[in-house]
């Protein structure tokens, strides 16, 4: 009996042997792993794979936008501008949790056919309450800038930022987030895009020696009412120096130029563009900006200042000083019309999606006013001026779905003829000019006004 337990026993321990050296896993290049069941959900639409035990979690990020739009309005004299439709955004992204203390992203966006790399990241977060990331991703400097499409009121961003505020370069960032008190600093240097960005590198590197080029960019931001559920205040201010950026191409490089689109981006036409302003040596951002909620109404309101030194003495943009002044503002709110209620990221120091009061989802009614002035005639300067009016309405059909219809009236000053591209007016002959020096209307009115209607339909999953 003794003899049959023996090696009954032996029969086991060499089964449960075999057993655990089959358990072994290899990765594809022969070396053991350590392995992990995970479970799979769907998380609001989002499919995430996660584990119940290591902390690993992996998800996947993907959108998709298309948009349509049509112009009307536009004085007899303008350039004519194309009704159309487009992929706004056909975004893929993969981001993973390695563990509590790692994080890495990676997003592709490749809208109309054009492949374009947005975020690429990795982030420390094993101190309590800070983020250490490189990479490359979003500046922390414009609030409106940071808030994913996915949330935004309008389809577009307001003018200020599109010309103004920057957004992903590659650099390193650390961010401090607790109760009232939001800190971000980071270093950043040139932009990292598509072909483009990478070949104006590539050709300043190999042919001219040229260094990268450096920003540095700060934001402090106050959040007194960090306790309340139903409502926040979000009150920033941002700084950023910089200097010129190697992914300008290499005819620009050492240039300055601030442009931007009217009310959508199926809409090609830049009529506010400063061109490239010779001599550049550096500039400094900086915005102050106020945003809040309480319940489904929603707020946010920023300036946007850009102050620009030259070194050349020579450029007619620093006769008289070494510098000049852009800038801008906007102003906007939207309300959930069906008891929905507004969210604030504290951890983003940004606005997040919205919950809807209905099962149905729910409609928000936007409403802004939009200015900006690229335009320094002292010195100058004229990269033209224009304000805009917005409505929008926005149906959040649920947590993945939704829909934006926007109207907009666009006026645009007479230097906004799009680096002399554009007509801005009438001459004395009554034929259409670009130069907004010979505009000779009777009625004192030049520049090109005009209205848009667009709509989009966007998918998260």
């Amino acid at each position: 009996m003794r003899k049959l337990i023996c090696v009954t026993a032996i029969l086991l321990m060499a089964m449960s042997s075999a057993f655990a050296q089959k358990a072994v896993k290899y990765n594809q290049y022969g070396v053991a792993v350590s392995s992990d069941r995970l479970d799979v959900e769907a998380q609001d639409g989002i499919l995430v794979l996660a584990s119940p035990t290591s902390g690993y979690k992996l998800w996947f990020d993907v959108r998709a936008q298309a948009d349509g739009a049509v112009f009307f309005g536009a004085p007899e004299y303008a350039d004519p501008i194309g009704n159309g439709t487009s992929i706004r955004r056909a975004r893929f992204a993969v981001k993973g949790q390695i563990n509590e203390d790692w994080y890495g992203e990676f997003d592709m966006d490749l809208a109309n056919g054009l492949a374009e790399l947005k975020d690429a990241i990795v982030r420390y977060t094993g101190i309590p309450n800070l983020d250490l990331q490189v990479g490359n991703f979003k500046e922390n400097f414009s609030i409106q800038r940071n808030t994913t499409s996915r949330y935004l009121q309008f389809m577009e961003r307001p003018m200020v930022c599109s010309a103004l505020a920057p957004s992903r370069h590659l650099g390193i960032n650390a961010k401090y987030a607790k109760d009232w008190l939001w800190l971000s600093a980071g270093a950043f240097t040139q932009e990292v895009a598509g072909n483009e960005e990478w070949t104006n590198v590539a050709d300043n590197n190999k042919d001219f020696g040229r260094n990268a080029g450096y920003s540095l960019t700060s934001k402090v931001v106050f959040r007194p009412l960090y306790k309340m559920d139903n409502a926040s205040l979000h009150i920033g201010a941002a700084y950023s120096y910089r200097t010129t950026k190697v992914s300008q191409a290499t005819s620009e490089w050492g240039t300055y130029r601030a442009s931007a689109r009217n009310s959508t981006s199926i809409n090609r036409k830049k009529y506010l563009d400063t061109n490239n302003l010779k001599g550049f040596d550096h500039n400094n951002l900086w915005t102050v900006e106020l945003a809040g909620h309480w319940d489904g109404i929603r707020y946010e309101a920023a300036y946007i200042g850009d102050n620009i030194h030259f070194s050349d003495p020579e450029n007619p943009a620093s006769v008289g000083t070494p510098s000049i002044n852009l800038y801008g503002w906007y102003v906007q709110t939207g309300y959930l019309l069906f008891g929905g209620k507004q969210r604030y990221d504290a951890n983003g120091a940004k606005y997040t999606k919205i919950k809807p009061g209905k099962k149905w989802g729910d409609v928000e009614l936007c409403f802004r006013y939009e200015f900006l002035d690229l335009n320094a005639p002292e010195r100058n300067v004229f990269g033209g001026s224009a304000e805009a009016y917005a409505v929008g309405l926005n149906w959040w059909v649920n947590n993945n779905v939704k829909m934006q219809l926007n109207w907009q009236y666009n006026n645009n000053d007479r230097y906004a003829n799009g680096k002399d591209k554009l007509f801005v007016g009438l001459d004395s002959a009554g034929q259409p000019t670009r130069d907004y020096t010979k505009v000779a209307a009777a009625d004192g009115k030049a520049g090109v006004d005009y209205q848009m209607l667009a709509i989009r339909f966007e998918i998260d999953f």
